[in-house]
């Protein structure tokens, strides 16, 4: 087979964790790294421009286009399942939301096996990754933040009094207020942080991969990875194949370690067709089994969230941008000056509450926007509007990705299993009803028209029920599907320096490694693996744990939900 080229670390996958890799393991010039990414360029004003960030996740020239199979739950519909086929990856199409997660989800982390991937152990990592800047009068807790790392983080400007509102109807409601989600204290109203700077989306591709490839020893190949070379006499990965459906144009060799991080539905895929999986799978399509890991391609989460909006009733909303003309005035304001409400992702305020008494961190997020907007840009209803994208965190849940075929380019199955465990149900209910309330303060009340959706009829379990089976949809948020676990779990497939099990030279490191999913968005977090993963790779001492800083926890947790 051709050698398209060798490098000592081979990385497929330029998005969130595969970039600040190769940010990591190219500094100081001592290794060759080979970046392999299936897409194209990010240049452009539909990835850079951060108010036009519904279009390229329904662009097939940036998404590879998966679509999830049918939910019985879900009324039978087939969600889409948007995944960056681009340099920076999903960071390149996604909303821009800057969430580490909460501190006990890391402990969860390690409790389920995934040693040294305590909050503790994490934190640094987060800390050396970020540069943030605050932002609305509100300063930064070095101790908690990091400022000087390649990822720009800033909160929202807030200009729009609808955010102000929401965080002073949550204050009214009885919810604590929180300056800095991703800081001490998660729980509460607050702004939300954006991977933006200076009007431009702050992607991996920005934040690590081209400073990565200044370097005389980084380089990006294109083409897209059809599986992992593994010389089967020793299990040792030696570098990976590229190609387009049979036809096969070489191999990129690997002299010390393949790296996958192709995200949370690729790298699952990749290890299959690699002969890394459930053995009964791999001969189904026959594939010779090199490791067998039943977990590969197992514990498929995500996060559903419902739009709950209400009519505004004044003209103050983002309903009156979306005409032509005023798109073209935004977009012509962006491409001048980085300006205006094309720099922003409206997504500016925030809440992260907990649904009940007893539930010790929270388990719900809110995404506010003053707007009443579909994810796809287009008005949800005549006049003006406001909502919040809300859904629990932590569902019980679990799919699967699956291979449909023995072709490596062929779209696997994805089947999330949605609204699966008995539980989901209650707590979406518990997210609407409690939307409500806070719609329902003192703050909202020169604002507030009536209810679009679900509609004030919508009051019974079984009506909310229907509602959600008809319009809850995804974050796009996937992940868990190669776990991190110790070495004897027969589910895990990493272990806790992400090398996969069985295979000599071959790590995975992105979303797929999630034991379980964390409390709100996910492009911090795989970034933060990534980061923490190139230190496990290096091999020369990880960084410093942080046991003394412990997060805010609500004292009456176990008696009252707020």
């Amino acid at each position: 087979m051709k050698t398209i080229d060798e490098a000592d670390y081979v990385i497929v996958g330029s998005g969130s964790a595969g970039s600040a890799m190769a940010y990591r393991l190219s500094e100081g010039g001592r290794y060759q790294v080979v970046v392999i990414e299936a897409g194209g360029t990010d240049a452009g004003p539909f990835i850079q421009m951060p108010g036009a960030l519904s279009f390229p996740m329904n662009m097939r020239r940036y998404d590879w286009g998966y679509v999830a199979e049918a939910e019985k739950t879900l009324a039978g519909r087939r969600l889409v399942t948007p995944r960056g086929r681009v340099i920076g990856g999903s960071s390149s199409i996604n909303g821009m939301v800057y969430v580490r997660g909460h501190a006990l989800d890391y402990e969860h982390w390690a409790a389920s096996g995934a040693s040294g991937w305590a909050y503790a152990d994490v934190l640094p990592y987060f800390k050396r990754m970020e540069n943030f800047h605050g932002g609305a009068g509100r300063g930064v807790d070095p101790e908690w933040r990091g400022t000087d790392g390649p990822l720009h983080v800033k909160n929202g400007d807030m200009k729009n009094p609808l955010y102000d509102v929401f965080v002073e109807a949550g204050r009214q409601a009885g919810y604590p207020v929180t300056d800095d989600y991703n800081g001490h204290q998660q729980e509460g109203f607050g702004p939300m942080q954006q991977t933006i700077w200076q009007g431009r989306r702050w992607s991996a591709a920005n934040a690590y991969l081209r400073d990565a490839l200044k370097r005389d020893n980084c380089k990006l190949v294109y083409g897209q990875a059809l599986k992992v070379e593994i010389d089967r006499r020793t299990s040792r990965a030696t570098g990976v194949v590229l190609g387009s459906g049979k036809r096969v144009s070489g191999v990129v060799k690997a002299r010390r370690e393949v790296i996958l991080a192709a995200g949370s539905i690729n790298s699952p895929v990749l290890l299959m067709h690699s002969g890394v999986g459930d053995p009964a799978e791999l001969s189904r399509h026959g594939i010779d089994v090199v490791a067998p890991r039943a977990g590969v391609g197992r514990n498929l989460q995500d996060h559903l969230e419902l739009y709950i909006q209400e009519t505004c009733v004044q003209p103050i909303t983002l309903n009156g941008y979306l005409d032509l003309f005023s798109k073209g005035r935004v977009g012509l304001e962006w491409m001048m000056l980085h300006t205006g409400y094309g720099a922003t992702n409206h997504f500016e305020a925030a809440a992260f509450i907990r649904s009940d008494a007893g539930i010790e961190y929270p388990d719900i997020q809110y995404h506010f926007l003053p707007g009443a907007i579909r994810y796809d840009g287009k008005a949800a209803a005549p006049g003006h509007g406001y909502q919040s994208h809300v859904g629990p965190m932590r569902s019980k849940s679990r799919g699967e990705v699956r291979l449909k075929s023995a072709d490596p380019t062929a779209a696997p199955s994805i089947r999330f299993n949605y609204m699966s465990h008995p539980d989901d149900w209650t707590e979406f209910r518990k997210a609407i009803r409690l939307t409500r309330e806070i719609y329902a303060q003192q703050a909202f009340d020169p604002y507030r028209g009536p209810e679009i959706q679900p509609g004030a009829g919508a009051t019974t379990d079984e009506d909310l029920d229907r509602f959600v089976a008809e319009h809850a949809e995804s974050a796009y948020h996937p992940c868990g599907t190669a776990r991190i676990g110790a070495a004897d779990d027969p589910q895990a497939v990493v272990d806790p320096e992400c090398r996969v099990i069985g295979v000599d030279n071959l790590r995975l490191a992105d979303s797929s490694i999630f034991p379980r999913i964390t409390n709100g968005n996910l492009n911090g977090p795989s970034i933060m693996v990534g980061e923490k993963a190139a230190d496990h790779i290096l091999g020369e001492g990880m960084l410093a744990g942080e046991p003394e800083l412990k997060p805010w926890i609500n004292p009456d947790w176990q008696t009252k939900q707020r």
